[in-house]
């Protein structure tokens, strides 16, 4: 931490906690505090180099609502995702390894937060913050729930039944099959989530391969055979196979209805 903090940083930190501020943009502190361009631009610098404000994005910092005492300032993961996303005027919703772990699928805590989102692609870091900016289509966005942090913010989670969508659809970025497969298992003998409910959800989010494997899976948990015909109706008819497994071996029984290879032994 910064040690004997200079006249301008302790009034950059009143000003902050008189106004009840959150974040602050290059220009915001000339006229209250009194700085040129040049000063504000090294004040800014200077406090995010000594980790008491974190850089979301050129020009526009996180601020703590009160000076930390005895070590630097980190702002929390919804904090540092909401405000990047408001200022991109974005929409989001955390996914993946997070959601896995947070609606108790898998009990891994990631180092990273990944999100969904309409506006950026890449890694980010915001303080400690580490993101992995997933672009998508807007249309792709859907199915959340809003969850209440210990710092009385507001994180966008993808919601139980998306999340289990996600984990075969985006197998290859999460590395979540097969595990996935066990996890709709167990939500279903559960009764937490509903067979219609993951069609649904397929229907909108998945893809091709998405499809076959969910419908192959929720055949093998023989569920009402309308929302089967649902999901096959969706599909082109092909005589191409794709792996139940997509890391292993193309070899196992074949499943011609949803063009799926179960090659669990392969």
């Amino acid at each position: 931490m910064k040690k004997g903090l200079g006249q301008l940083e302790a009034r950059l930190f009143a000003y902050v906690q008189l106004r009840g501020l959150t974040a602050i943009r290059t220009g915001q502190l000339q006229g209250p505090l009194q700085l040129t361009g040049i000063q504000e631009r090294k004040l800014l610098s200077r406090l995010e180099r000594a980790g008491l404000i974190a850089r979301v994005w050129r020009g526009l910092y996180l601020v703590p609502p009160r000076l930390p005492l005895g070590g630097k300032w980190n702002p929390d993961e919804a904090l540092a995702l909401n405000t990047l996303m408001a200022a991109k005027q974005g929409r989001y919703q955390i996914c993946g390894p997070n959601a896995f772990n947070f609606h108790g699928f898998d009990e891994q805590i990631p180092a990273r937060v990944y999100a969904y989102n309409n506006r950026l692609s890449g890694e980010r870091q915001i303080g400690t913050v580490a993101l992995t900016l997933i672009k998508v289509a807007d249309e792709r966005l859907g199915d959340t729930e809003k969850v209440r942090t210990p710092d009385g913010g507001t994180a966008i989670y993808a919601s139980r039944v998306r999340t289990l969508v996600d984990a075969v659809y985006d197998w290859s970025r999460f590395n979540s099959l097969p595990r996935g497969y066990g996890w709709i298992r167990r939500e279903l003998a559960a009764r937490r989530v509903g067979a219609a409910e993951l069609v649904k959800a397929t229907l909108r989010y998945g893809d091709t391969g998405t499809i076959r494997r969910m419908g192959a899976l929720l055949e093998r948990e023989r569920v009402d055979a309308r929302l089967l015909r649902r999901l096959e109706r969706a599909l082109n008819p092909t005589t191409g196979l794709i792996p139940w497994i997509p890391t292993r071996p193309r070899r196992g029984t074949v499943n011609r209805r949803w063009g799926v290879v179960f090659n669990e032994q392969a």
